[in-house]
């Protein structure tokens, strides 16, 4: 969808309002095919089965063996009726192909949008018992809330993210916007702006570089509002947005919000928590596109007639914003390509909440076991979901190893998991 954007930029074609629902529609889905995969197989388990547990347990079968085979069964359901709805729009779920320089390749049928309201209406009671189950698990137990509210899993630093005309959460279109540490709004801007607000910082240890906020600077990696490191992704979205543009959505919002006492909220491991909210604004904002009935019009493209040249397209991807910038020549080919992925946006920020997990959970007498560094894992778990599948295995043998210094760079232990 970024690139669909960026796309009908560089040859100035803006879509027709049937092809831009259509494309949120899609894109609803998407995000809760994607928040639904993160939540249950990727950070449920570290709350159903503990953070501690046995890692050939703490997976998303040991989660479905403990909630049970019938909830199970709604995962997955649920998670497929997200990414029918995509393949039929798109041509496939995954990498789809149905963008085109402004618009889409085809429209959809009356019968097709009846089954979209259908599967957007299961969706909606799915994300409320989600948001129920999470309810029930992890904000009834104590030490999961204490892991939450505590300082091992807290950082301050500004966030992004894309808002409507009224400053609430939106996906697909909109401006972008930066509050402060303390919530105040540092900067506004429309997506063909980034390069005003957003520099890059290289380090010689990563391919990934380190986005930062050009008017405050780079300062390393610290946090504060000194630096100008930001954080984007389901909780940057939430800080920077004045709430959610669907009743059920609003409402966990605002407990959210009432439960931490403040606003924004920095602890980490409220991502999750955003996460599920968003899940719920995305189904009901699928319903919502569903029974729109301008969605079945066959007007779905405008022809490009300009000579194309440059163009962003900004969406705002499951793990945060994406930005998209091609340059061309007259004929279309692509000259230059800038990208900035919700990752590469999330990295600096990312390398700090590890480094103080590892310094508030490593103890000087403290055994150093799995169970210990799966809650360092736990740190960048909760912002991306690429990350999360890559350290989180079915049967728990991520290769790794882990070695200890103390501060004068003594080795004092080593841990080795899968390794040779």
């Amino acid at each position: 969808m970024a690139s669909c954007k960026a796309v009908d930029a560089v040859y100035q074609a803006d879509p027709p309002p049937a092809a831009k629902k259509l494309r949120e529609l899609f894109y609803c889905a998407h995000m809760c095919h994607s928040h639904i995969a993160h939540f249950y197989a990727l950070a449920a388990p570290d709350f159903v089965m503990g953070p501690t547990s046995d890692p050939a347990q703490r997976n998303i079968l040991g989660v479905v063996s403990k909630v049970g085979l019938q909830i199970g069964g709604e995962v997955i359901k649920h998670r497929a009726y997200a990414q029918q709805i995509q393949e039929v729009i798109g041509g496939k779920a995954t990498h789809p192909v149905c963008g085109l320089p402004g618009g889409m390749s085809k429209a959809i049928t009356e019968a097709e949008r009846h089954d979209f309201e259908d599967k957007a209406k299961s969706l909606v009671e799915f994300a409320k018992f989600t948001l129920k189950l999470f309810n029930d698990v992890v904000l009834s137990n104590k030490s999961y809330v204490d892991l939450i509210l505590g300082d091992t899993y807290y950082m301050t630093s500004y966030y992004m993210g894309m808002v409507d005309s009224n400053n609430k959460v939106n996906f697909y279109d909109g401006d972008i916007r930066v509050i402060d540490p303390e919530g105040k709004e540092f900067v506004k801007f429309k997506p063909s702006e980034y390069l005003n607000v957003i520099a890059e910082h290289t380090e010689p240890w990563s391919y990934l570089k380190f986005p930062f906020l050009k008017n405050v600077g780079w300062k390393g990696f610290v946090d504060g509002k000194n630096s100008g490191v930001y954080r984007v992704a389901p909780l940057g979205r939430l800080n920077v947005a004045d709430g959610m543009a669907t009743p059920l959505a609003q409402a966990e919002y605002e407990q959210m919000y009432t439960t931490f006492g403040r606003k924004p909220v920095h602890h980490t491991m409220a991502q999750h928590w955003a996460r599920l909210i968003e899940l719920q604004y995305a189904a009901e904002r699928l319903l919502e596109l569903s029974r729109d009935d301008e969605i079945t019009s066959p007007n779905v493209r405008t022809i490009p007639t300009a000579t194309p040249k440059e163009g962003v397209g900004v969406v705002e991807a499951p793990r945060g914003t994406l930005y998209h910038h091609y340059r061309t020549d007259e004929r279309g080919i692509v000259q230059k390509v800038n990208l900035i992925v919700a990752t590469g946006n999330n990295h600096a920020a990312m390398c700090i909440s590890v480094k103080r997990a590892a310094q508030g959970l490593i103890k000087a007498g403290k055994v150093i076991n799995e169970g210990l560094l799966n809650m360092i894992e736990m740190a960048y778990r909760a912002y991306d979901p690429c990350m999360a599948c890559a350290t989180h295995t079915l049967p728990g043998q991520m290769p790794m190893e882990v070695t200890i210094y103390d501060s004068q760079g003594r080795e004092v232990d080593k841990l080795s998991r899968y390794t040779s």
